[in-house]
C-alpha cells in the first residue's frame, strides 16, 4: 500500500472519473475524491497529491473547456490518458413516468450528450451538478420522486436510486477521454504510440495560424487535436491547444516545436504520454 500513488479525482466513487481511475492505475492508487475540477488541479499543484485525473474530450460534445483551461493556468503536466465509454442514465428515488419528473440534474457535460431526453421533457428544469455521481447523491438526499439525475449505473447502485430509463444519450457510442495530470513531465520512450499536447499563442494577424501549424504538415506530423480557447482579459483573442502524434525527443517534432516557437508569441508543452486505445 506505500507504494500506491495518491490520485485525487472529481466526484465521488461512482463517478465517471472513478472508473477512469482505475484504468489509469490498474496497479492501485489511494484515492481522493474532491468536489471539482479546480479542487483536483489544486490539490495535484500543491503535492496534496501525486496525480489527479480529469475528463479532457468527449466523443460527442468535444473538448472539455475547464480541464483545458485548468492545464493553462496551473503548473501541471499531463502524463496518461484512458478512453472510457460512457452510458447515461436516467435515475431516481422511485420509477416514475417522465411526464411526474420535474427537475432534472447533472454535469453540463451530460446533460449536453443527452439533448434528446431533455428536448422530450420541456417541463422538466435542467440543473447543473459539480459531476454526474454529485447529481445522483443529490437527488438520493432529497428522495423528491419529481427529481431525477442522469448518472452512470453504478452511481445509481452507490446512492440506492432506481434506474428509470438506460442509455439516454444521444448517440449509442459515447467516450471520453480522461488525463491523469501531475507537476512532472514524462521523458520516457517506452512503447510505440506517443501523443504531446501543448499550447500556443499567435500574433493576431492573416494567416497566422497557418503558418504556426505549417511546419506539422512540413514535416509529416499528424496534429490530432487544435483547439481554440478565450485568452481572459484579452477580449476576442484566443489561445490554441493541440496534441499531435509523437514525442518531444524525436527529431523530428523537436524541429517543428522548435519553427513553432520561432514565429508564435508563446509556446507551452503540457506533457508527453502513451497513446490511449481509442475503444
Amino acid at each position: 500500500m506505500q507504494n500506491q500513488p495518491s490520485v485525487a479525482y472529481p466526484g465521488r466513487d461512482g463517478a465517471h472519473s472513478a472508473a477512469a481511475c482505475d484504468r489509469l492505475f490498474p496497479a492501485g492508487a489511494d484515492l481522493l475524491p474532491l468536489p471539482s475540477f479546480s479542487a483536483v488541479a489544486e490539490a495535484t499543484a500543491t503535492g496534496t497529491v501525486e496525480f489527479g485525473v480529469l475528463p479532457i474530450e468527449s466523443s460527442l460534445s468535444g473538448p472539455v473547456a475547464e480541464t483545458h483551461d485548468l492545464l493553462h493556468d496551473s503548473p501541471l503536466a499531463i502524463t496518461a490518458e484512458a478512453v472510457l465509454p460512457i452510458r447515461h442514465c436516467l435515475v431516481g428515488p422511485v420509477r416514475v413516468p417522465l411526464e411526474e419528473i420535474r427537475v432534472v440534474r447533472s454535469h453540463p457535460a451530460a446533460l449536453d450528450q443527452c439533448r434528446r431526453l431533455l428536448a422530450t421533457m420541456p417541463w422538466a428544469t435542467a440543473i447543473a451538478a459539480a459531476t454526474t455521481t454529485d447529481a445522483a447523491a443529490q437527488v438520493a438526499g432529497r428522495g423528491d420522486p419529481a427529481e431525477a439525475a442522469i448518472a452512470s449505473e453504478r452511481a445509481a447502485k452507490l446512492h440506492r436510486l432506481t434506474v428509470i430509463a438506460g442509455d439516454v444519450g444521444d448517440h449509442p457510442e459515447a467516450y471520453t477521454r480522461f488525463v491523469s495530470v501531475s507537476t512532472h513531465v514524462r521523458l520516457d520512450r517506452a512503447g510505440e504510440r506517443w501523443r504531446t499536447a501543448f499550447s500556443f499563442v499567435t500574433d493576431h494577424q492573416p494567416g497566422a495560424l497557418h503558418r504556426a501549424i505549417e511546419p506539422f504538415a512540413q514535416h509529416g506530423i499528424d496534429l490530432v487535436q487544435l483547439v481554440s480557447r478565450p485568452i481572459p482579459h484579452s477580449p476576442w483573442r484566443y489561445r490554441f491547444d493541440a496534441v499531435l502524434a509523437g514525442h518531444p525527443l524525436d527529431a523530428v517534432v523537436h524541429e517543428a516545436l522548435a519553427e513553432v516557437a520561432t514565429g508564435a508569441r508563446q509556446l507551452r508543452v503540457f506533457g508527453s504520454y502513451p497513446a490511449g486505445a481509442e475503444r
